[in-house]
């Protein structure tokens, strides 16, 4: 397994030099256009760390997951998978922190747990993907792709513990 790169790597110089390509001018080129991606975009992403680091240790994730917690109780979410759907959509590290959090707490194989992995496998880090593409191509009207995306993460949430339920019954 640990020859697949490097044999990919030589294949592609191998294509390139019998083909005439200047190969590690193009390498070089594309590593001058990847960093003023970078440049680009890394101004967000590092907005959108500290909203969420600045979220978590003041504690409004829990004053929000205690205020929706009695909704999500009447539609029939579990209440330990609140923060996360919450959280998901914000930052992936910390919906995976959370998801670790949540497996000590209640077990992977718990109704929660398995909802949690589920929704894990389901649903996107939106924020952070729409600051990184549309950042990186200059796009600065989001919000039907927004939106849409947010729908398509509540729709993840729903879908995680409907399918939990029909697989492995009510917990």
């Amino acid at each position: 397994m640990a020859i697949i790169m490097p044999l990919f790597a030589t294949v592609v110089v191998l294509y390139g030099l019998i083909k005439r390509v200047p190969v590690f001018d193009l390498f070089i080129k594309g590593v001058r256009e990847g960093v003023k991606v970078l440049y680009t975009i890394a101004p967000t992403i590092f907005g959108l760390v500290f909203a969420v680091d600045l979220l978590r240790s003041s504690g409004a994730i829990d004053v929000i997951c205690n205020f929706i917690s009695p909704a999500a109780d009447f539609l029939g979410f579990p209440k330990e998978i609140v923060p996360m759907v919450l959280l998901r959509p914000v930052s992936g590290s910390g919906s995976t922190a959370l998801l670790t959090a949540l497996y000590e707490d209640c077990g992977p194989d718990s109704f929660a747990g398995r909802v949690a992995s589920v929704l894990a496998g389901s649903s996107e880090t939106t924020f952070y993907a729409v600051a990184m593409y549309f950042g990186s191509i200059k796009v600065k009207k989001i919000r039907h792709t927004l939106v849409a995306a947010l729908l398509a993460d509540f729709t993840a949430a729903v879908m995680s513990v409907l399918t939990v339920r029909l697989i492995f019954g009510q917990s």
